[in-house]
């Protein structure tokens, strides 16, 4: 009883799908947003496309900044 790829192919072509669609969401986010809480832009476009699924979720849990304090609708005078 051994497993063959079309076995796994329901459970890869998931985990493949929600990896790309992190990483395009990292690097949008990356690309329009300039605060990063650590590191820069270069280095978070690294991370996030070499080091594919964990790289995207480390980028929305260390790297995206906070928002610019124009952005805060609670310091309008």
């Amino acid at each position: 009883m051994s497993l063959q790829l079309h076995d796994l192919l329901p459970l890869i072509i998931p985990l493949g799908i929600i990896e790309l669609v992190l990483m395009i969401a990292a690097v949008i986010h990356i690309a329009t947003h300039p605060r990063y809480r650590i590191g820069n832009r270069w280095l978070w476009l690294i991370v996030v496309i070499v080091v594919n699924t964990v790289g995207p979720i480390l980028y929305f849990v260390l790297g995206r900044g906070e928002a610019a304090l124009d952005d805060d609708p609670e310091n309008d005078i």
